[in-house]
């Protein structure tokens, strides 16, 4: 759905095409702990999502970080790539199916005191949509 799924001191919206929902990745949920997020601390997200096409190597995604109005990171990371780095739970080809995968960050205790804004578009390996995610965390929460 298009709802903005808020917390305390963040919130995301899948900003992919809802009606019918066409993706190749559903997410159904994102919790964060500790909840909002601290910097200088480690944060665990659990993402609950359906996979209803393959996803294959190459697949990759647009990141955008914004502080206010100022791109502060612009950046493409493979997806695979990353799954792989991380030693995620899941690895490419990803298979349909349900899925819940549970990372953990360290988070850079100089975060400043302020609200962010990430946009994440991903894409096949073929250019087409994936997912799309806009997120919003607001670290000037106490």
């Amino acid at each position: 759905d298009d709802t903005a799924h808020t917390t305390e001191g963040w919130s995301y919206t899948d900003c992919g095409i809802i009606l019918p929902p066409t993706d190749p990745v559903q997410i159904e949920s994102i919790v964060v702990s500790p909840d909002p997020p601290k910097p200088g601390e480690d944060l665990t997200v659990t993402v609950k999502a359906v996979v209803t096409e393959v996803v294959e190597e190459g697949a990759y995604a647009d990141v955008t970080v914004k502080l206010g109005l100022i791109k502060i990171l612009s950046k493409t990371f493979d997806i695979c790539e990353e799954a792989r780095n991380a030693n995620a739970s899941i690895s490419c080809p990803v298979q349909k199916g349900p899925y819940t995968v549970v990372q953990t960050v360290a988070l850079p205790k100089e975060i400043p005191k302020a609200k962010f804004k990430v946009d994440v578009n991903a894409y096949t390996v073929d250019d087409d949509d994936l997912m799309c995610l806009n997120l919003v965390v607001d670290f000037m929460k106490k």
